[in-house]
Order: structure tokens, then sequence, then C-alpha cells
């Protein structure tokens, strides 16, 4: 059988046209991983960026949310976005972002009347070094005044941990608790329950929402409201992926989770403060606060030794434009 050279035409046109019109279907999915869970509010906020993404792209780009840690651990963020388990993920404190490991979480009081705008300069400032390690920062779901302190009984100094076994998250928190008196035991968010109920730990350093959306006022119902944490713990991108999107996509991406901050906080506030509601007046909790002055010793007692990691892992530039940051949004 023969094919003229117009039918040969007609097919590699029509192959042609099939190709163009799949390519201008294709679907983007970008895989989320956090640690959060369901039950948490900020689970609500990566839901609500998934669908501003597809409102803003017209559904060429799909986010895929995936809680609880199901994709990889507390410490393998950057492993995961670097090596395709995930696209986006939480970046805890690691090695390849010097920096950012030592300045995510910070000690100093800041006034939270501007916090997107905080946050917002905060990622400006380590976005370069994020580059260097293959990544792109989109936005932060943890809010500073969220680290907080959990004991059994009531403590009157959390200066005076007198021995007692207190949850870290890294290095620093380990620092902080051992000029305290204390003695530091890393536990991953999902162990945390058992830790405590089993007494490998006498106290628990964590964020206020984790803490809550993992039930864990039944076995420390004793919170002490310290606020001395600047924190802002991004969720990043992989930079290959981020780039291979179309310049209007890259912008709609950016733009929804600059919106999803704001329409987040509110909310996120709102839950918080009900959760430790709840746990007081129904669960026999206590959250106590301690008094300004209290709040200026403790992070005066550790802040010189914390700034010297600061100093050597962000260069002295870097470091003191973090500080002045963080300065220019005290109370």
């Amino acid at each position: 059988m023969k094919i003229s050279i117009k039918s040969t035409t007609a097919i590699a046109v029509a192959l042609a046209g099939g190709i163009t019109a799949g390519a201008a279907s294709a679907e983007t999915t970008l895989r989320l991983s956090t640690y959060v869970n369901e039950a948490d509010i900020r689970y609500q906020g990566f839901t609500h960026f998934a669908d501003l993404v597809a409102e803003k792209t017209g559904g060429s780009v799909k986010v895929e949310v995936f809680p609880s840690g199901t994709l990889h651990g507390w410490s393998e963020g950057v492993d995961s976005v670097q090596g395709g388990v995930s696209d986006i993920s939480w970046i805890n404190a690691d090695n390849r972002l010097p920096c950012y490991a030592v300045t995510s979480l910070y000690p100093a009081e800041v006034s939270l009347e501007d916090q997107t705008g905080l946050d917002a300069a905060y990622a400006e400032l380590i976005k370069d070094e994020a580059a260097n390690a293959g990544l792109v920062p989109l936005f932060n779901s943890n809010y500073s005044y969220d680290q907080e302190w959990w004991f059994e009984e009531p403590i009157e100094d959390i200066g005076q941990l007198d021995g007692k076994l207190v949850r870290s998250i890294g290095p620093l928190v380990s620092m902080m608790i051992e000029s305290w008196g204390g003695e530091p035991v890393f536990v991953a968010p999902k162990e945390v329950f058992q830790s405590a109920e089993r007494g490998v730990v006498d106290g628990i350093n964590m964020g206020v929402a984790t803490y809550s959306s993992w039930k864990l006022w039944t076995v420390m119902p004793y919170m002490v409201n310290a606020n001395l944490f600047y924190g802002n713990i991004q969720y990043m991108m992989n930079k290959s992926k981020f780039d291979a999107l179309t310049a209007d996509e890259q912008a709609a991406l950016t733009a929804a989770a600059a919106e999803t901050e704001a329409w987040l906080q509110p909310r996120y506030e709102a839950w918080v403060d009900q959760q430790v509601g709840n746990a007081v007046m129904q669960g026999g909790g206590a959250a106590v606060s301690i008094s300004d002055e209290q709040r200026a010793s403790l992070i005066a007692s550790v802040k010189p030794k914390w700034d010297e990691t600061v100093n050597e892992a962000c260069g002295m530039d870097m470091a003191d434009s973090i500080r002045a940051l963080l300065e220019s949004h005290a109370p």
C-alpha cells in the first residue's frame, strides 16, 4: 500500500497538532511534604495554597499535599527536595544551609504587628544561600510565638532546669537548655508523645500548633509561654523544578504562597489560642507567661554564645543584616 505525499503531510500535521495539544494540557504536579497532620490548622493553609496555585495557573500546576511526614522524616527536608522525593518541603536546620540553620530559630523578642513582612524580608536575606543548595524559599507556616515549653508539673523558672531532660530540636536549643542547667534530648515530633508518656523527657520544647495537634497536653499539661524566639521554618522548593515553570507559573506560585501566609495568620493564631484555652479550661492544663524582665534575662543568657555561631555561619555582614532586621521589628 502506498501513502501519498499529501497523506503523509496530513498525518504529520495531525501528529504535530496532537503533540501541541498534549503539551498545552500537560500538568506539572508538585508534591508538598509537611510534618503537620490533618488536625493542624496549618494543613488547611497547605490545601488553600494548593487551591490558589490551581486557580492562578489555570490548572497547569497542581500541588499535592502529603501530611504527617509521610514522604520523609524530620531532618530529611533538603535530601528529599534535592533527591526528588518531594518538590516542596519544610527545611530544618541543615549544614548545607549554614546561616539559615542557625537563624531560622533565633533568640529574640519580636513584634507580630507586621509578621508576614518580617518573614518575607528574612526569606529574601537567605535566598542566595538557598539557591546555592538548589532550593527556592516559598513560604513560612510557623510563627515566632509558636515555639514554647511544657512540663508535667509547674516550674518556677525555666532558667533553672535542675537536671531536667528537655526535648530539643537542634544544637543551639540544646545549648540553651544546657545553659539553664537541663539536659537536652533530641526527639522527632511523632515520637514526642511516647517519650513524654514513658518519662524519656521531663520537658518539651516544641511549636504550640504541633504540640496541640499531636494531643500532647494530656501528657505534659503545664505550658510556659516564654516568647523567646523568632522562628521562620521555611518551606522551600526544588530550584530546578521552579526554574522549569513558565514565568507566569512562577509568579502564580510565589503570589499564592504570599496570599496563603496572609490568609493563614489570623486563623492560625485563633486556632492556637483556642487549643491552649481548651487545654487549660477543659483538660486540666495551665499556661503561664513570663515577665518582660525574665524574658530579657533568658535571652541575654544565651544570645552571645548563639551569636558566635551565627557570625561564623553567616559571615558578619549577613549576621548583622539579620540582627538588624529583627531589631527593626522589636516590640
